[in-house]
């Protein structure tokens, strides 16, 4: 039986005192309760050296926010595969919603993405998602068949190697959350769209990411296509994520 997973995404916050505080906390809490679950922090890049420290021989496994789409060269500002593989990063996020609507990222970059963290063997975090504009136009299906599409056509064979997060962009930092019945709805289309292309559709993960908190985890986490979740805000809190790490179990 696969294992849920739950990534706390930091987003563009922490700094090395808080950082320490709140793994300090985590590895307490997840020490007392053995989490039943894997658990993963994506954090900003300057700290990646601070928190592989950090999380070395616990339960926590170190991902990355972003990566590039290059394998080297003369991209300033990005970080290759190879140079998070250099830091034991585990997992990546690809194609945040946040990337693509500020930094303007297509679903070509965002494949090409995936393609260089599993060519590194660092497991892309893919994230797919319509906005509010999109759902009311009844577009769900066919935003998020279309972003995965073209992961899993860059991808091909290796497409089972992958996680998914749903995560609808109306629902990120809002507060708002899709219920438990529409979010499980968009990983049932998604979880068919991955059958057809990897007969190892059934045990790939398929991650909610919009506003899962301690509150509404259990529920959200009891559903049939939902594997885990993908964590905002909640991820800042140690007795919070601990408590949807708890629920995923």
């Amino acid at each position: 039986m696969k294992k849920k997973l739950i990534a706390g995404n930091w987003k563009m916050n922490g700094s090395l005192a808080a950082n320490d505080a709140l793994l300090a906390a985590l590895r307490a809490g997840l020490a007392a309760q053995a989490p039943g679950c894997d658990v993963a922090v994506a954090v900003p890049a300057p700290y990646l050296a601070q928190v592989q420290a950090l999380v070395a021989d616990t339960a926590i496994a170190l991902a990355a926010q972003d990566v590039s789409q290059h394998e080297a060269g003369a991209y300033t500002g990005e970080a290759s595969a190879a140079m998070l593989r250099d830091f034991g990063v585990r997992y990546t996020l690809v194609g945040h919603s946040e990337r693509r609507q500020y930094h303007g990222e297509s679903d070509a970059a965002v494949a090409a993405k995936a393609q260089r963290a599993l060519a590194a063997g660092i497991t892309p975090i893919v994230c797919v998602g319509e906005t509010l504009a999109e759902r009311e136009a009844g577009q769900t299906e066919a935003v998020v068949k279309r972003q995965l599409a073209a992961v899993i056509a860059q991808v091909g064979h290796c497409v089972s190697e992958i996680v998914v997060a749903y995560e609808p962009v109306w629902a990120i930092g809002t507060g708002k959350t899709a219920t438990p019945a529409q979010a499980q709805a968009v990983h049932a289309v998604l979880r068919a769209q991955l059958a057809a292309a990897s007969a190892q559709a059934a045990n790939m993960r398929l991650l909610y990411g919009g506003s899962m908190n301690a509150a509404n985890a259990a529920e959200l986490l009891a559903q049939p296509d939902i594997d885990g979740g993908l964590i905002g805000g909640a991820a800042l809190k140690a007795p919070d994520f601990l408590t949807i790490i708890a629920a995923a179990a």
